[in-house]
Order: structure tokens, then sequence, then C-alpha cells
């Protein structure tokens, strides 16, 4: 059977065998969170408690500062330790609360959990699934963390008549997605059918790729009967996922470059996030954990969690019996465009995937040679750039020429420096080609202005 799919692209290891059985578990809460202020993509959330305030589970310790922003909530009832500069699993440092939970002592009593009061899905207004997935801090689940309620309130003038749900999970070793059509479809599909009236939209598709039929079968199950919904089982290929990769898929439109999904007539979803929609909808559940993927060949027991967000990394590898002791890298997120860690103390956050432990086999170093000129990064790129002149481009800091050839469109998938033949850096060397574009096109409106 031909499945649909996008021109491009590349085929990794899927390595999902390693978790794709494991259902979900809770695990308990740590000693410690860490809280970053910003989890989400655009400005940094205001802190609205002090250091050795007493704060209750499901409360809201830190506000949205913007529009585009998301307020955070703290995942256990405590004390607040510091407000400061703390790791971050970007590499970065940034600022955030650290809160320790609370203990009972005689004549104290433990802060109640905050709890939004539940609405009907079947008889929500749209302003009301607007304002509770901004109350809730829901950010997108697909890895930019882009907050929800921007996405769910489109700029007057754009129409929109496609939802679809990425269910490709494309990530090697992920599959937290996949989990989650197995075990809450009916959340899933009361997620989507929130965001179609949210957006005055008729037709919802989820897109799952062809290694999944068992989530093929329980989406198609679920949607039976349903009016305007429909799954659409795509070929597995990497980054099947990708926005912009998903659209051509499923409804055979070209996003431009510079341009959003809704330029033409789409907005995407995470599965995740359908799930932390009904949740906050239907059991008034504020952005409190992360569903997460804890595999590799270096870790003892892979798992599939759900944890309670600014969980220390190090706690979450302890809760899966520790590390192997070939273990060689932690990366959290999917191995293509994960993030190395080099602190594990580094926090779980709202849109954290995955934790992948690879082992010295996996991450092996290859020698680098020079250019074959082979085509193999060209005929990868599912966005039609030339990886390797881009990269040159950025090595001899060619930044305008760099700019004209669009390196700002690529989105960092690394499917060019996987098939590379000459085990060339190419994401590394477009990243800080595309860091220097951007810092001289903000010259040029300062300037301008």
């Amino acid at each position: 059977m031909k499945f649909k799919t996008f021109p491009g692209g590349v085929h990794p290891p899927e390595e999902k065998e390693l978790s794709e059985d494991c259902a979900f578990e809770h695990m308990p809460a740590p000693s410690m969170v860490v809280l970053p202020l910003s989890q989400h993509l655009g400005k940094q959330a205001k802190p609205l408690v002090e250091k050795r305030a007493t704060v209750a589970q499901g409360q809201v310790i830190a506000e949205a500062d913007g529009f585009i922003s998301a307020p955070v909530h703290s995942p256990i009832a405590g004390t607040v330790k510091s407000i400061g500069r703390e790791s971050n699993s970007s590499g970065y440092m940034k600022e955030a609360l650290v809160i320790i939970p609370a203990e009972a002592k005689d004549g104290e009593e433990i802060p109640a959990p905050i709890m939004m009061p539940p609405l009907n899905p079947e008889t929500v207004t749209v302003e009301e699934i607007r304002a509770r997935v901004k109350a809730a801090g829901i950010v997108g689940q697909g890895g930019a963390a882009f907050p929800t309620f921007v996405k769910l309130t489109p700029p007057e003038g754009k129409t929109i008549d496609t939802v679809i749900l990425n269910g490709c999970e494309c990530e090697p070793y992920l599959t937290r997605d996949d989990r989650f059509m197995l075990e809450r479809p009916d959340a899933i599909i009361s997620g989507l059918k929130l965001i179609m009236r949210a957006l005055g939209v008729q037709r919802g598709v989820i897109g799952i790729e062809s290694n999944k039929p068992q989530s093929i079968a329980a989406m198609e199950k679920a949607v039976r009967g349903q009016e305007g919904l429909s799954v659409v089982t795509l070929q597995t290929k990497y980054p099947q996922g990708a926005e912009k990769m998903l659209i051509k898929a499923v409804n055979g439109r070209e996003v431009p470059p510079g341009h959003l999904p809704l330029d033409v007539g789409v907005v995407i979803q995470n599965i995740g996030t359908a799930v932390a929609i009904h949740d906050a909808v239907a059991k008034g559940e504020p952005s409190i954990s992360a569903a997460v993927t804890v595999t590799g060949r270096g870790i003892r027991n892979p798992k599939n969690l759900i944890i309670p967000v600014g969980t220390p990394i190090s706690d979450v590898i302890a809760f899966c019996g520790g590390m192997t002791e070939d273990a060689a890298k932690v990366v959290v997120g999917g191995p293509m465009m994960g993030v190395a860690q080099y602190d594990l103390n580094a926090p779980i956050m709202k849109a954290t995937s995955g934790i992948v432990v690879l082992t010295h086999a996996e991450v092996r170093k290859q020698e680098e040679t020079a250019c074959l000129r082979c085509g193999k990064c060209i005929d990868a790129c599912p966005l039609h750039l030339m990886p390797t002149r881009l990269a040159r481009l950025a090595q001899l800091n060619m930044v305008e020429e760099a700019e004209r050839l669009s390196i700002t469109v690529c989105m960092e998938c690394g499917s060019c420096a996987f098939t590379c033949p000459a085990n060339i850096p190419l994401v590394q060397w477009l990243r800080l080609g595309k860091q220097r574009v951007i810092h001289l096109q903000r010259n040029r409106k300062s300037t301008a202005a």
C-alpha cells in the first residue's frame, strides 16, 4: 500500500520497540521541583510569589507576560526555596522558581490543591475554551512549546478550514504519543473537537505513521460515526511530523517560506496537546505534568511516564533503574532534534517529550572528511535547501549570501547530517548561520527605526 508523504526525508532506525509496550506510569513527586519561568516560546512568565512563600498544588506562581506567553503552576504543595538562574534542558541557565514539598506538621495543614471548575466539553463556548486553555498554561507538545491559546486565537482575516492532529511521532525512540492513542483515544477526540470548536472548523484529521498499526486501529474506532473526523495513515519517514511536511502529506498544500500553517488554512496540534486541552476543560487540570518517554539502550528500565513538571532529570533516570555501565549521552527530546545534557539537575518542562540515554556504541564519533559533492543532503532536505552550500557560507561568515539562499527556512531537523557520508556537522553550521542572519536582520530593523 502506498501511503501519503512528502518529498525528501530519511529513514533512521526506529528503536521504538524499547518502550512501545510500556503503559504510562505516574511518577511520584520529587524532593524538589525547578520551574523555569520560560517553558514556552515567547516572553517568560512573571513570578507572583516570593522566597519562603507557601504554595498549593495547581496554584499560579507566575503569570503570562504578554500575548505570546503562558502562566506557570506549581505541581506540588510546598515552599518556595529560591528564585534565580538554574540549569535548563535547553542548554542555557534560565530564571526559575525552586519549590520543596510541604511536610505535615502539628497544628499545620498542607494547602489543598487548587483546581479549575470542570466544564462540559459538549456545551462549552468558544470564549470559555480559549480562556481555559490560557489559564491552564497549555503549550504545544510537539517541540516548540508555542502557547496553545495563541494558536486557538487566529488573527482576523485568516480562514482556517482544517485541524490536523500530529500523531506521527517520527522521532526515533519516542513512544508517548503512541501510548496516548492506545490508552486515551476518547480524550484525544474530545480535545480535537474542542480545538475545532474554538477555531470554527468542520474538518479534523489525525495523521499517524504506518508503523503504529494498533494506534491507527484505536483512533479509527474512536472517530467512527464522528462527523468531519478522519484518520490518515502516512508513510513512516522522518520528519513526517514536521508541520510543513504533515500539511503537504495530508492536504497537498505547501506553506511558503516565512509563512505559517494558518496562511494555508490549517492549524496543527500534537496528540498530547489535545489530551491536555481535554483535561483542562473536562477536569479543570492545569499544565503541571509532562508525558515523557524514558528510553534508549543506556537506561535499565525504559518507561513511559507522567512526571510532575520541574522534576530533575536525575530523579527520572533513577526512577527507571539508573543508567547502564556503557551509557554515554543523555538527550532530552529525540535523537534527531533533541539537546544533549551537560547537567542532569536540569528539570522536566511542560513540553518535554523524551529522555533518551544512548550508549558509547550509538554515539561513536566518526571522522569528518571533505564534502564529496554527492548531493545526498539536498535529496534528503524536506525543505529543498542546499545544506552543504549553506553550511559553507556559515563557515565563511558570508551572512548575506546565506540569507539570500534562505538559511532561516531550515528547521534543523538533522536529515542532512544523518545522510552525509562525509560526517560534516551540517546542523551545527546551519544553526550558527541562522543566528548570524537573524542578528543581521535585527540590526537592519533597529537602524531603519
